[in-house]
């Protein structure tokens, strides 16, 4: 059986988890610390899901480039994004503003590689270079 796994939306689903722990976790559930669950603002959580946007991102950002259309657009928006995510964690006055522009820049990197991949002529098993 052969799965084929969408990267791009892997990152996007990754990405919007990212937004929604970092912008609404902290308005809904004010009260996990209480229950001693310190998902909120703790570096090793937040270094985990910075990591798995980095990874998945990488891969499916190098696989389109690669197999696919041969644009840096999408990588280089990707890699503009991912300044931000990294740039919130040492700028914490500004957390907010640089998670909307970093979810923001990495979803449409994602988004655009898809379409680029998609729109490409080539059979991403037979391709070559």
């Amino acid at each position: 059986m052969n799965i084929k796994m969408n990267w791009d939306g892997v990152g996007v689903a990754t990405s919007i988890i990212c937004a929604i722990h970092c912008a609404l976790l902290p308005v809904i559930i004010p009260t996990l610390p209480l229950f001693g669950f310190n998902i909120i603002h703790n570096a090793v959580f937040e270094w985990i899901m910075i990591f798995l946007a980095f990874a998945v991102g990488s891969y499916s950002l190098f696989h389109g480039y690669i197999r696919h259309h041969r644009s840096l657009t999408p990588v280089l928006i990707f890699v503009a994004g991912f300044i931000f995510l990294v740039a919130k964690q040492f700028f914490h006055a500004y957390e907010f503003w640089f998670l909307a522009i970093a979810v923001s820049l990495i979803i449409t990197a994602h988004y655009m590689n898809y379409r680029l991949c998609h729109r490409s002529k080539c059979n991403s098993l037979h391709h070559r270079h």
